[in-house]
């Protein structure tokens, strides 16, 4: 079962760092109006996305605010179009630049969950992860637990929207304030789903609207995949979070109340949806007493 998601999973807010102008020397000539024009900007050049044991903290920090700053100017002047593009690859350059920070902070990653301070239902942090955090922040980056002891570097929730808002076409910007908006909480964590089935029933409902909206989306390969994840976890549950509670003599199994709740809420309110009909077709094939295994077998998702 699905683990420590994100997806999709799906990363997202920055701050664009200022850049002064370089100074020019007094005795520079005259018709020297190219060393003059020139700024720190221009002269910067990001680190690669290769990770790299030489590279700090300080670096990736700096390459991802300079791929902001040149990010925003270029979604000023292309077309929506070109503007989806230039998406893709912003959220390529984020993602590598996050794993090498993970690299290069696995150690901290690997205690951060110490830090938490039950009692006070907070973290304690020492002062270089304080410090560490704050410079995350001006990138976009935040520490999220994600479960099993486990802390990832993600991108802020909204991050991406306050980039493209109204700067892509209408399926990518749907794409992406819906992403934003399902990274506000973990998915699931240790095996087990973490938000209600009734939310996770409208994200099924939204991203089939969706497939049906805009069929002809660049974007359809990776929303019919988070649809399907959905999906069977909808209708299934996790290890941690079944649907059903199964008779381990018989092999048979009965949906547990809040779970067929769920589903007759769907087939009412979206009765010709795909997402109805894979609930009705579980609910027949369990009031059958088909046996679990062969239920997991028939219900199959495309």
């Amino acid at each position: 079962m699905i683990k420590n998601i994100i997806t999709v999973c799906i990363l997202f807010a920055a701050v664009v760092s200022c850049k002064k102008e370089v100074t020019v020397s007094d005795v520079k000539p005259a018709n020297d109006s190219i060393a003059k024009n020139e700024t720190k900007e221009d002269l910067y050049k990001p680190i690669d996305t290769a990770c790299s044991p030489a590279n700090k903290t300080e670096d990736y920090i700096n390459s991802l605010q300079w791929y902001r700053t040149k990010t925003d100017k270029e979604i000023a002047g292309n077309s929506l179009e070109q503007n989806d593009k230039t998406y893709e690859d912003f959220l390529k350059i984020r993602e590598k630049y996050t794993e090498c920070l993970s690299s290069l902070h696995a150690d901290i990653l690997d205690k951060y969950v110490n830090y938490y301070d039950a009692e006070k239902e907070r973290y304690n942090l020492p002062d270089n992860v304080k410090k560490l955090a704050a410079e995350f922040k001006k990138a976009g980056l935040e520490f999220r637990e994600v479960g099993e002891g486990m802390t990832e570097i993600w991108t802020v929730p909204g991050y991406y929207s306050s980039v493209f808002k109204n700067k892509v076409t209408p399926d990518y910007e749907a794409y992406i304030m819906q992403n934003d908006k399902e990274s506000e909480t973990n998915y699931a964590a240790d095996a087990g789903l973490m938000i209600s089935w009734e939310e996770l029933g409208n994200r099924l409902m939204f991203w089939e609207n969706f497939i049906n909206k805009y069929p002809k989306s660049k974007l359809m390969k990776t929303v019919k995949e988070g649809y399907n994840m959905y999906l069977i976890d909808y209708l299934l549950g996790m290890d941690n979070t079944p649907t059903y509670q199964i008779d381990f003599d018989k092999g048979t199994g009965k949906l547990y109340d809040e779970n067929r709740a769920e589903f007759n809420r769907i087939i009412k309110k979206y009765p010709n949806s795909n997402t109805a009909k894979k609930a009705k077709e579980l609910i027949a094939l369990f009031d059958a007493q088909m046996p679990v295994d062969q239920i997991h077998e028939r219900i199959r998702v495309e």
